[in-house]
């Protein structure tokens, strides 16, 4: 026994050392690598974009060397103590090609979430909407997606059943808003007091550091029911958008009853005819 801890014993703590040792420096030295490499490739790009690409891809990778490095870890130990892995080896040939035509699903499942990391479709925080899920990427591998919805509730979404995404966070969002006034209203002076609105909120310091493009007034949208819809586009920090749009709406609404301007809602109006009414 002292003659095999002798001999043996040595050779194990070397190989586990040098896992640990080559663990922890792939640790340090991966998001690193992936930083400089990212940002040289995406130069010129907005830096939560680059910041969201390279933690994307570091935690993938990284998880991806750790489960490598345990795995030549321990055929190397099992090798050492007298242990023969050929048969092993053999058996997880045959269990991967059984795994593999069983499994087809699960395949896709990689090679699609592999399109999704080269291809930048998303990322660890970005807000997508995958299918009629929509919410924060909290997570995504080779395997799977893990988004967070408004309500808290978290989506596991395998990648392999990903057909559409839309991203909405995808290097800058934009504010997209509508505002019914009643059809006696002068548009040319409402489009003139949402421009100031808009253009105000946009020069102060708070908010002019998430705001790309002012928003202002593209058109006269639609003719609805109980007034006209006025619709403002404007370009933001990725995320700030719906932030934005709602320091907007109260603005507006604030300076709309300063200046005696309706906003419609649902009601009623009763008619009186010859004594009768009519609705």
């Amino acid at each position: 026994m002292v003659e095999w801890v002798r001999l043996h014993g040595i050779r194990l703590i070397v190989v586990i050392t040098v896992g640990v040792i080559i663990y922890l420096i792939s640790q340090y030295t991966i998001p690193r690598f992936l930083k400089h490499t990212v940002s040289t490739r995406m130069k010129g790009k907005p830096r939560a974009e680059i910041e969201k690409r390279t933690n994307t891809l570091s935690r993938v990778l990284r998880n991806t060397i750790g489960i490598l490095i345990g795995v030549v870890v321990l055929f190397t130990i099992l090798a050492e103590i007298g242990v023969n892995i050929g048969p092993a080896l053999a058996s997880l040939g045959v269990i991967g090609i059984a795994v593999g035509l069983g499994a087809q699903s699960l395949i896709k499942g990689y090679i699609n979430g592999l399109f999704i990391l080269m291809e930048n479709q998303f990322g660890i925080g970005d807000v997508v909407k995958i299918g009629d899920i929509k919410g924060l990427v909290e997570e995504v591998n080779l395997r799977r997606t893990i988004l967070r919805d408004i309500d808290g509730a978290v989506h596991y979404i395998p990648n392999g059943e990903i057909a559409i995404v839309s991203n909405y966070t995808k290097e800058y969002s934009r504010v997209n808003l509508n505002i019914t006034v009643s059809y006696e209203t002068d548009l040319d002076r409402v489009i003139t007091v949402i421009n100031r609105v808009c253009s105000k909120l946009s020069k102060e310091k708070a908010w002019q550091g998430k705001i790309i493009k002012a928003p202002q007034v593209l058109r006269i949208d639609n003719f609805g029911d109980s007034g006209i819809e006025i619709k403002i586009l404007g370009d933001t920090t990725p995320l700030a958008q719906w932030e934005i749009m709602g320091e907007l709406r109260k603005r507006l609404k604030k300076e709309f009853d300063k200046q005696s301007i309706e906003i419609p809602y649902p009601h009623m109006k009763v008619y009186f005819a010859g004594g009768r009414f009519e609705k």
